[in-house]
Order: C-alpha cells, then structure tokens, then sequence
C-alpha cells in the first residue's frame, strides 16, 4: 500500500513538472527579445520622423533591444496605418502617426484599407500648433488682414497634401468666417512652405518649426498660431484665441498605437517605456525645439481625446464638403 501511493505521489509529482513546463513553453518570451519596429506613417525629416527616432533611441538603450524606424508614408498616413493594422498583434510592429489619420481621413477616405478599431493607442505622446503664415508681398499684418481679404477676392493656401492638418485648417477657416481659401496641396511640408516663401500661393497654415526660421528671416509674415498657448519658439505670435478667432484652434498630436489585439502586458510595457523616455531632459529639449507640448496620455485617455476630436472634425467637414481629389 504503503509503495503503491508513494509511486501514485511520484507520478503526480512528475505530472505537475510535465505541466509547469509545457506551461513555461507557452508563455510567450519577455517583450521585447527581437528588434522591435516603429512604422512612421509620414516621410522622414518631419517633426513626427523627429520625435519617432528621439523615441526609439530612448527606448533601445532601455530595453537593451534594436528598435528600428521605418517610414512608410501615403494616402495621409492610411499606408503606414494599414501595415500596422495587419501586423501580428505582438507589439514587435508599432506604428507612430498623427491624429488625422483617426480624426479626419475615416471621413474623407470613403475606401480606408484598414478600420481604425484594428489600432490600439498606446500614447499621446504630444502636441504642437499650426502657424498661419502669409507671404509679405500679401500686405496682410494680422488675421483681421487675412479674413477680409478672403472674403473679398479669396486666398491661396498652400497644404502638405490632401487631409493633413494644413488642408483641415484651411477647411476650418472658411466653415468658421465664410472666407474663400482656394486649397493648394503639395507633397509635404517643406515644399509647402516653400511655396508661401516663392509666392506661389498667399500663405499656409504649417507647422511651426518649418515656418519659424523664414519668420526671423523676415521672408514670412506671422499672423498667429493655432495651438491653446503661445509657441514657446516665437512667443510674440498671438494664438488664433487671442486674435479673436477661437473656432480655429488646431493641434496636431503625435501618437503611438499597436494592432488592437496586442496583449495588455506588452502594451503597459511599451507604455511606460515612452513614458519614461519622454520624461528625460533631453528629449524634452528635444520636443521644445520641435515646439512640441509634452501630453503623455496613455490609453482610454488618448482614445477620448481622438474621439471628441474625430467628432469636432466630422461636423467641419460635412459642412465644408471637404474630400481628397
């Protein structure tokens, strides 16, 4: 009896390790052990580009672990997003974009590859304004200028392409004040502002960092910025709240999301890496000369504020009729 239960015992004993270790085997390793890649949604050198690459490296001498930065731009960012979208769930494909491919292009891309509920945010990770600038030969000194002039004989306005913040700006500014903005879209920002700095259109409205070095040149005139607080790179620009036009407050947001699927675990992990990386001096520094506000919103948070944005900027464009050609 006694040798009968001591074998039943070792038998259940050998049982439990068979199990413990057939268990250990489906675990999936700790994240990351393999180069991990960020998906940019946009062309390299932008701010986002900038921000992504800042990011990444904070993050490979954290994790000890290769994080690679691959931009797959097109279609307002749906190309890079759509990749993203039918990665494995593994959190080893990440994709860094802009707001509007979640706020603005599932309103204007009546045929989006992808559903934006396949993407998970991870992080907000931050937020910048739009500069309205015009080109001097314009005459126009302020947003007052610019809306008369509109409303009289109309503008041309130059954007980084069909559906970025720019051709939504300009969308916003004719919904809010019933000005005539002729859209102008170009491949990018830089040949964007390029195109205010030539006077081949009257003005833009771009992002800040872009605009700012031929501001000081004196080669563009600034009329205001469209974030809720001043540019910390120009702080004598009044934001479009203080030239008294409120409907045109505009922020673009830098965000990082994974396949919707992609476990818990892996994304608090990632979560709290770009939380980490972003809160050190340098990249702060970094995000400032970017003119760039920290947001660090993290999960349901982020997906709120993409949501009430989605909606804001649904009512715009319906009203605008505004589509991509």
């Amino acid at each position: 009896m006694h040798a009968t239960s001591h074998l039943r015992r070792s038998l259940l004993i050998a049982a439990a390790l068979a199990l413990s270790a057939g268990t250990a085997l489906a675990q999936p390793a700790a994240w990351p052990d393999k180069p991990v890649k960020f998906v940019v949604a946009f062309p390299p050198g932008g701010p986002l580009d900038v921000l992504a690459r800042a990011v990444a490296d904070s993050l490979q001498k954290d994790f000890k672990q290769t994080f690679v930065v691959e931009n797959k731009p097109g279609a307002a960012g749906n190309i890079g997003a759509d990749s993203v979208a039918k990665a494995p769930a593994d959190g080893y494909t990440v994709l860094l974009g802009i707001d509007t491919i979640y706020t603005v292009n599932p309103h204007i891309y009546k045929a989006a590859p992808f559903k934006t509920s396949e993407l998970r945010p991870v992080m907000v990770m931050s937020s910048s304004g739009l500069l309205v600038g015009v080109n001097p030969q314009t005459g126009f000194k302020s947003m007052k200028d610019l809306v008369a002039a509109g409303k009289a004989k109309g503008v041309n306005f130059s954007s980084a392409g069909p559906g970025s913040p720019g051709h939504l700006a300009a969308e916003m500014a004719t919904d809010a004040t019933g000005m005539k903005i002729n859209h102008i879209p170009y491949k990018g920002n830089a040949p964007a502002v390029t195109a205010v700095l030539s006077g081949e259109v009257d003005g833009g409205v771009l992002a800040t960092p872009g605009m700012l070095p031929h501001v000081k040149a004196g080669k563009i005139t600034p009329l205001a910025v469209t974030s809720r607080q001043r540019s910390q790179l120009a702080p004598d620009i009044p934001t479009v709240s203080e030239a008294g036009l409120p409907q045109l407050e505009q922020e673009v947001l830098y965000t990082m999301h994974v396949p919707a699927a992609t476990p818990d675990a892996v994304v608090q992990k990632l979560q709290k890496g770009v939380a980490d990386a972003l809160a050190q001096p340098a990249l702060r520094e970094r995000l400032k000369a970017l003119d760039m506000h920290y947001e660090g919103l993290a999960g349901e948070q982020a997906a709120k504020r993409l949501s009430d944005l989605h909606d804001r900027y649904g009512k715009v464009i319906r009203a605008t009729g505004m589509k991509v050609e």
